[in-house]
């Protein structure tokens, strides 16, 4: 009997157990990328097989394919500026800049490298942070004669803390709300505290964990690449496309579009001005985020069928009305649940049960801050924490998943519980 046959043969509470089968085996691919192959393949070969199984309509999985495309157009336009800048050198000055600026002191460098990390999530978002940052930072340390893995860990650890700072600073931040975005003004107003909470406790545990290796001194001259005319420009294409995403926000406008443009428009004009070829530019970006993300709308659109996303919005509206220790619950539990899931997906099925369910807005704030902040916990937690992974063993330094929950769990909790309490608070 054909495959696709025998699942319309099933009973309901098979087909849904079915959904989840691949659904959690898709996951786990992605995490875990059995045979080195790509995330995108197993997030796409689980998706192809639930319309090919007849456990979705074809016509439902287009619907959860097209649901994306905001996040799709954010995410091209800000891998064309990253790549751009990482071509340029932008983050190689910049980070050679900090160091220049520590003079022999690596606690001083180790707070400057910080503050880039700040600056780069908040205007390209936290995959930028991981992917463009860590190599940067860790030519920039060999060159010190620093130990490297104090400022490499800040890569990893501010692309998620800062994240929620801004809408663009974070691709979950638009699949958690989806059309519903917050305007600028309401976005700050109900997050710019808990973030510069988790920014500074992030900070202070971080640094504290590190100071054995951040004693004595490092190199003072470190060389500083000239800032070439092309990273001026992506600087201020950066610059002016943070500027119009924000206004975007303000305005209650999707980012995607503004994001795509600005991003094509500043790559045009550097290839122009260089009358250099666009081939080497598109050749370095990670393009297998886009059909990864597509992937995970289609599982989620999925497991949507087997009523699960009802169930937890009941469980959740419960939980919120029913509880005065309902932000705390649901908070931690969403933390922790982004390191079992990643947070993407997870983000996908938070959107979906909001999106169901009236929340008190407190709630709402508790479960971005924990989509955001919970992967800090470890090596799965997030795609930027997996992308920095992978540039961290390209700088041939090896931290195992262990070694990074230990750190994690010392940095994440105190972070992410005083960001709740904040959001309590306030």
């Amino acid at each position: 009997m054909p495959a696709a046959a025998a699942v319309r043969g099933m009973s309901a509470t098979t087909a849904d157990e079915a959904i989840w089968a691949i659904a959690a085996l898709a996951t786990l691919g992605v995490l875990v990328r059995p045979r080195g192959w790509p995330e995108a393949i197993w997030a796409v070969g689980g998706a192809l097989l639930l319309p090919l199984l007849s456990l979705l309509p074809a016509a439902a999985a287009w619907r959860a394919v097209v649901r994306g495309t905001n996040v799709y157009l954010f995410l091209f336009g800000m891998m064309l500026l990253s790549e751009l800048a990482r071509r340029e050198g932008l983050f190689d000055w910049l980070a050679a800049l900090a160091a220049r600026r520590a003079r022999g002191s690596p606690r001083r460098l180790f707070a400057l490298v910080y503050a880039v990390g700040i600056v780069v999530t908040l205007l390209l978002s936290n995959d930028a942070t991981a992917v463009v940052l860590t190599p940067a930072v860790g030519a920039v340390v060999r060159a010190a004669r620093a130990t490297p893995l104090p400022y490499l860990y800040i890569c990893a650890f501010i692309a998620n803390a800062a994240s929620f700072t801004l809408p663009i600073s974070n691709p979950a931040n638009l699949v958690v709300f989806g059309n519903h975005l917050p305007p600028l003004a309401q976005w700050l107003a109900r997050f710019a505290l808990p973030s510069v909470v988790a920014v500074a406790v992030t900070f202070l545990v971080l640094r504290f964990t590190q100071r054995r290796a951040l004693r004595g001194q490092i190199a003072r001259e470190v060389p500083l690449p000239p800032l070439s005319p092309g990273a001026r420009l992506a600087g201020a294409g950066i610059v002016v496309t943070a500027a119009a995403l924000l206004g975007s926000s303000a305005a209650g406008i999707a980012l995607g579009i503004p994001a795509a443009a600005a991003g094509l428009l500043t790559v045009t004009v550097a290839l122009a001005r260089e009358r250099a070829s666009v081939w080497p530019l598109l050749r370095g970006v990670s393009w297998g985020v886009l059909p990864l993300v597509a992937g995970l709308f289609v599982l989620v659109a999925g497991i949507d069928r087997t009523g699960l996303f009802v169930q937890l919005g009941r469980l959740l509206q419960a939980a919120a009305h029913g509880q005065r220790g309902a932000l705390w619950q649901v908070g931690i539990a969403t933390a922790l649940a982004c390191n079992l899931t990643n947070n993407l997906p997870l983000a996908l099925v938070a959107g979906t049960t909001m999106a169901g369910v009236p929340l008190p807005t407190a709630v709402g704030n508790a479960v971005l801050v924990a989509v955001d902040l919970g992967p800090n916990l470890s090596v799965t937690g997030s795609l930027a924490t997996i992308l920095w992974l992978i540039a961290l063993r390209r700088e041939g330094e090896h931290v195992s998943a262990v070694r990074f929950l230990r750190l994690g769990a010392v940095v994440m909790l105190p972070a992410l519980l005083l960001a709740l309490l904040a959001i309590r608070f306030q």
